[in-house]
């Protein structure tokens, strides 16, 4: 149990956040003995990781709050379904399905996949899937079932009632042109099924109607039960004020957005959630990661190549700034996630709540101790050429004798993790140093010095006589291109593990017949 003085001191974010909506929503909160958190998701497209951050970040906001207060908290995970196709994403199959299917809402586009009712179900799918391997808990909310059910009907009546003080806080933030069309609804076509931004007509208040101009012809529609649907910011205030939503967390290039979502709740007679804005992630070249261009590494992939908690870190780690986000990232989030774990052991209670593991694992750190790092486990299948499990298993257990696989369950995964990784991103980008003759004449040297040891020699005097080796080969003054050398040689880059330590494991006799293999 951790100490309340310990609670009050910590600086970790999840705190922060959680002492402030605590304070700014207090009031509220006690009314209806409850806490209300939300997470937004616009299914246009295949879901990245940046949505599962948002899940990820405001579930362990939940963790920091059953700390904190003995209110029962709820995320809502919210679609927006409704909103119409406006383009079709790239990274998808049966393109010409979609194009057929523009500005209809999400879920009445057909699934190109072929698995669900709809592109909006199908996407929805696919993220309640990943959700629920992770273990969160949340209540999902569909834009569309909220609308059609009459849920939001009230709710719209009131943004109704209140169309010209909402017109007065949108209006001024569009352009002259956007001024003269703009309408916070935006009707369902009953001919095409396209959600349909159209100029305004008139307004009926008691009989929740609105006439629009439709190409020259009035279409007069009911606004609720799903006959029409709003504009972003008009809805986003409506689903805050409909769900009595006391938080939510949302990136920077909806700041603007919540400002002017905040000035309408306020408006139609509640008071805002607290909010965090958090920084985006970047793929690769340094682009924002987005849904329609399907860049970046996605949920998927990284599940195939680390686990969920080395991910949940990730997400964890420095929320307000901009981070890149691809494949080669991986290695390095999974050997934090192993360091964070063995640190957690010898802290104590105000250093665990600044380590990040501690949120990741909802305040239950595993024991477990670490084998060895991600990066060398990597640097171990490709020199064992090890393709299954078991077969790198043997190695490992060479280095680390009576060990069993089902008492290092995270090492385990690992194990798998960096077998797939390994072939599918590594062994592509290998770029193996041909020696020159004084270069080759050096690594025999190498092979010499390793007659002399052991496997019971420890990974310190090994090390000892590699630097040795180096001095007296012609990098007494260069060490550093020394390593790098057998570096390049042995595992095709300029870096690598500690040598002494990656032989001590993988065997001396092994060691020299692939550096012999290699020089051939």
């Amino acid at each position: 149990m951790i100490k309340k003085e310990n609670l009050d001191k910590t600086a970790a974010w999840p705190f922060v956040e959680a002492k402030k909506m605590l304070r700014e929503r207090k009031s509220y909160i006690e009314k209806k003995g409850k806490i209300t958190l939300q997470t937004g998701y616009g299914p246009s497209g295949l879901p990245h990781i940046g949505t599962f951050g948002e899940v990820a970040r405001t579930s362990m906001m939940v963790n920091a709050l059953s700390h904190l207060t003995d209110l029962p908290t709820e995320i809502i995970t919210f679609s927006d379904d409704m909103d119409g196709l406006r383009k079709v994403p790239e990274n998808i199959p049966q393109k010409e399905l979609l194009e057929k299917n523009l500005h209809k809402p999400l879920t009445k586009v057909p699934d190109p996949f072929g698995k669900f009712s709809s592109f909006g179900e199908h996407n929805n799918e696919m993220l309640k899937n990943f959700l629920n391997n992770f273990n969160f808990n949340y209540n999902f909310k569909s834009s569309t079932s909220l609308y059609k059910s009459g849920f939001f009907n009230s709710t719209l009546q009131i943004i109704l009632k209140n169309y010209d003080g909402i017109m007065n806080i949108i209006l001024p933030t569009l352009g002259k042109e956007r001024q003269k069309t703009y309408c916070p609804f935006l009707p369902i076509c009953p001919q095409t099924g396209h959600v349909l931004e159209i100029p305004l007509k008139e307004i009926d208040k008691e009989k929740s109607k609105i006439i629009f101009d439709n190409n020259g012809q009035d279409l007069e529609i009911s606004i609720l039960d799903g006959n029409c649907k709003l504009q972003w910011k008009v809805d986003w205030a409506m689903r805050w004020y409909a769900l009595d939503i006391d938080f939510e967390m949302y990136g920077k290039d909806l700041i603007e957005s919540a400002i002017l979502s905040t000035k309408i709740i306020k408006l139609i007679g509640k008071t805002n959630p607290s909010g965090f804005a958090y920084e985006l992630f970047l793929d690769e070249k340094g682009e924002k990661i987005s849904k329609s261009k399907g860049n970046g590494i996605t949920i998927d992939q990284w599940l195939e190549y680390a686990s969920p908690e080395s991910l949940s870190l990730y997400m964890y780690q420095n929320p307000k700034r901009a981070k890149k986000l691809y494949k080669e990232i991986v290695p390095k989030a999974v050997d934090e996630y192993l360091d964070f774990i063995e640190k957690a052991k010898s802290q104590d209670d105000l250093q665990l709540l600044m380590n990040p593991v501690w949120h990741v694992h909802n305040s239950e750190v595993p024991k477990e101790n670490t084998i060895m790092s991600f990066s060398m486990l990597l640097n171990l299948v490709e020199t064992s050429n090890a393709d299954n499990k078991e077969l790198l298993w043997k190695f490992v257990k060479r280095y680390k004798t009576n060990i069993s696989e089902k008492d290092y369950p995270i090492f385990d995964r690992l194990v798998g993790y960096a077998i797939k990784y390994f072939n599918d991103v590594i062994k592509s980008q290998k770029k193996y140093k041909k020696p020159n003759d004084k270069e080759k004449k050096a690594l025999e040297a190498l092979i010499k010095t390793l007659d002399k040891c052991n496997d019971k020699m420890s990974p310190e005097d090994i090390q000892t006589l590699i630097y040795s080796t180096g001095k007296e080969n012609g990098y007494s003054e260069k060490l550093r291109d020394w390593f790098k050398l057998i570096y390049e040689v042995v595992f095709g880059d300029e870096n690598g593990p500690r040598m002494g330590f990656f032989i001590s494991f993988f065997g001396v006799k092994e060691t020299k017949d692939l550096i012999l293999n290699k020089i051939k």
